[in-house]
């Protein structure tokens, strides 16, 4: 036990302060009156009293209270230890107190042990000769060593010191060698994994460059548990992926924000989804999971799967987290808004867009958290959050402990949710099936059609470790009731995602619109609204003179034009549409330009271009040869091209565009030629199959 100051000081109590024993009898003001003996009182500001390192409290019996509990070291001991321990602080305590410390209350100290006539020598003598007639003797010299250690330590002081002394983390092993093995373990972080002889050697030769032969080395042996003692011995020979994380962990505690509102403060992030995807071309490969996470509420507002994450997904994935998620054939009243946690009659009375609206929340981001992947320090993302009024926050290189939540978050789509699908490929190759390849099923398309339900129906009703509540530990919320408890807080202010806004979140380019049109990589647009403007000046001197163009990397058909002399957008069509048996994507597209140009082309002209491009779409056909060289690069350009065809958000409607803007155009201002020739014809309409709520869980034994 160590001495503490604890207890109440009272009138009459005694003292201990600057090595003397006092009786406190007065307190005027803020000032204590100590007296000891027939000595002058002593004044001392109370303040300095307490606060003094030498200042303790003896308390009315004269006994010192030296501490609250016994020592957790103390009760690890064995047993002999700590009863002999007992019977030592009986014998100090007499000494020091004048009573035993498992003296009765109120018991009156012997003669030879009163304090107040005896002083603390002639206690420890008579202590010396009375062990000394019982057969324990213990000389004077160690009264006084155990005296000593029991004021400092406390009963702990009183133990065979053998029994708790500290072993030093690398033994007697010379502490250049430790410094040198320090230095080729921090160097060990960057490096593919080795064995454990590897990196003895190398501690070897940093010593005998440093210190020649004077340092010891130690055995095999010794080295071994030693690399394993040091902190950055763990994973020395191990997983290199958890040595650099371990390495990128900051050196002080770990910081954390919590955001009190829905959107207040999101994270971003991208990785691969360990699922065998059949792609449209017939081949298999894995997709890229992209999802944004509320850290205040834990949901998951918007996820895409692509091929690969390119800026604009990043940007549309903008798009998603502010716009409801509709009701879709098939799927359960018990997955709508209005069945769910959801404030839903609060929300539908603010925007009616939530009419049929599925149970996921819609949250307005205020700061985006985000690594320093391509995608998202590109200017296409940058400017979409700088659009809608988003606080865009980098982490720091390299340090993945500044975006946690989402993370885990991703891991946890794959532990809950990527494992029971057909074509799991696991986490690892050690941890991957065999021909788990094989066994791709769904497209990209059904992937993400299932991923979304499955974030609506299990995602967010799950109750949520990180959602405890504050005033009830004891119960766990699921995002969707954290975010319905937030909203009574917070209040809830939609934003209308109109057709200007989705524009917006497109990435841009300037360019003079010429007589023919406007030309973006060697694509032609053009539209009668154009005319006006035909060789004109925007008359914006920020963009020297051009004219901004908004285009979708997924859909090759048209661009819209910033009206500069006007207001709203003008919708050109790609001219060659109504040539094209089937849509593809600007990344397709660039593929054909560059193939073109090894022919030796410098300038291929759009016809050129665009029966490459018919050209390679054929020949990367299902049916095709598998030994064409550039079968491979094809099959992924031709993935990433057709993964956008189908969007899972239709565009804006024309009309709310141009209500909004009066005369100025809308999305679509005229249609193609290809659909004029069928406009004669009534539409049929598609018969419609229900889908059945996704449960990984229970389809799992079907799958395998």
């Amino acid at each position: 036990m160590t001495t503490h100051k604890t207890g109440i000081l009272r009138l009459g109590d005694r003292v201990e302060f600057d090595g003397k024993d006092y009786v406190f009898v007065a307190l005027n003001g803020e000032v204590a009156e100590l007296r000891a003996g027939q000595e002058t009182p002593l004044n001392v500001l109370m303040t300095t009293l307490l606060t003094d390192k030498s200042f303790r409290l003896i308390g009315i019996d004269g006994i010192r209270r030296r501490g609250l509990g016994e020592s957790k070291i103390f009760e690890a001991l064995p047993a002999p230890a700590k009863d002999r321990a007992h019977w030592l602080e009986n014998h100090i305590t007499e000494v020091l107190d004048g009573v035993p410390a498992g003296a009765e209350p109120g018991t009156r100290p012997r003669r030879d042990y009163d304090v107040t006539s005896r002083s603390l020598r002639q206690r420890l003598m008579t202590k010396e000769a009375e062990l000394q007639k019982t057969g324990n003797p213990l000389s004077l010299s160690t009264l006084k060593r155990l005296t000593r250690a029991y004021e400092t330590r406390g009963i702990v002081g009183l133990v065979d010191q053998r029994l708790v002394r500290r072993t030093p983390t690398a033994g007697q092993v010379d502490q250049r060698f430790i410094d040198a093995l320090t230095i080729v373990l921090q160097h060990n972080t960057d490096q593919s994994s080795g064995s454990m002889d590897r990196i003895r050697r190398d501690v070897e030769k940093h010593v005998q460059a440093e210190h020649g032969s004077d340092v010891e080395i130690p055995s095999r042996a010794t080295f071994h548990r030693l690399v394993k003692k040091l902190a950055q011995g763990r994973h020395a020979t191990g997983s290199a992926r958890t040595r650099r994380t371990l390495s990128q962990q900051p050196d002080g505690p770990f910081g954390a924000v919590h955001p009190v509102r829905p959107g207040e403060l999101m994270q971003i992030d991208s990785t691969p989804l360990d699922i065998a995807v059949e792609f449209e071309d017939g081949i298999t490969g894995r997709v890229e999971l992209t999802a944004l996470v509320d850290v205040a509420t834990r949901s998951i507002p918007a996820a895409v799967l692509r091929p690969s994450t390119k800026a604009v997904d990043a940007a549309l994935l903008l798009a998603r987290c502010v716009t409801p998620e509709t009701m879709r054939p098939g799927w359960s009243e018990a997955v709508s808004m209005a069945a769910s946690a959801l404030p839903y009659q609060a929300m539908r009375s603010i925007d009616a867009r939530l009419q049929n609206a599925a149970a996921k929340p819609i949250i307005m981001p205020e700061t985006i958290v985000c690594d320093h992947g391509k995608a998202y320090i590109s200017h296409t993302f940058k400017n979409a959050c700088r659009s809608l009024g988003i606080s865009f926050q980098p982490a720091h290189p390299d340090t993945p402990t500044d975006k946690p939540i989402v993370e885990r978050t991703l891991q946890s789509v794959g532990t809950l949710f990527a494992q029971y699908v057909t074509g799991y490929l696991g986490s690892s190759v050690e941890r991957r099936g065999k021909n788990a390849d094989l066994q791709a099923v769904f497209s990209l398309l059904e992937l993400q059609d299932l991923l979304d339900e499955w974030i609506i129906t299990a995602w967010q009703n799950r109750p949520h470790e990180g959602l405890r509540d504050p005033l009830t530990p004891g119960r766990i919320l699921s995002p969707n009731d954290k975010y319905a408890a937030l909203l009574n807080v917070a209040g809830y202010v939609p934003v209308p995602l109109d057709a200007e806004n989705y524009i917006q979140l497109l990435p841009a380019v300037t360019r003079v619109i010429n007589s023919y049109g406007v030309k973006i990589r060697h694509r032609i647009y053009d539209s009668a609204e154009l005319n006006p403007y035909r060789g004109q000046e925007s008359g914006m001197k920020a963009l020297r003179q051009l004219w901004e163009i908004r285009y979708d990397p997924y859909d090759v058909t048209r661009v819209w034009v910033r009206n500069h002399h006007g207001s709203g957008w003008i919708t050109a069509f790609w001219r060659q549409l109504h040539t094209s048996p089937q849509p593809f994507g600007d990344t397709i597209w660039e593929l054909g330009r560059q193939m073109v140009a090894g022919r030796g082309t410098d300038s291929p002209s759009e016809a050129t271009i665009k029966a490459a491009v018919d050209n390679l779409l054929d020949r990367a056909s299902p049916a095709a040869p598998k030994s064409h060289k550039t079968a491979k690069k094809v099959h992924r350009v031709i993935a990433r091209s057709r993964a956008g065809e189908a969007p899972s958000r239709p565009l804006p409607s024309p009309e709310a565009t141009q209500s909004r803007t009066g005369t100025g155009p809308g999305l679509e201002t005229e249609p193609s030629k290809a659909r004029d020739e069928q406009s004669d014809q009534p539409e049929k309409l598609a018969k419609i199959i229900p889908l059945r709520i996704y449960n990984p869980q229970e389809r799992a034994d079907e799958w395998w």
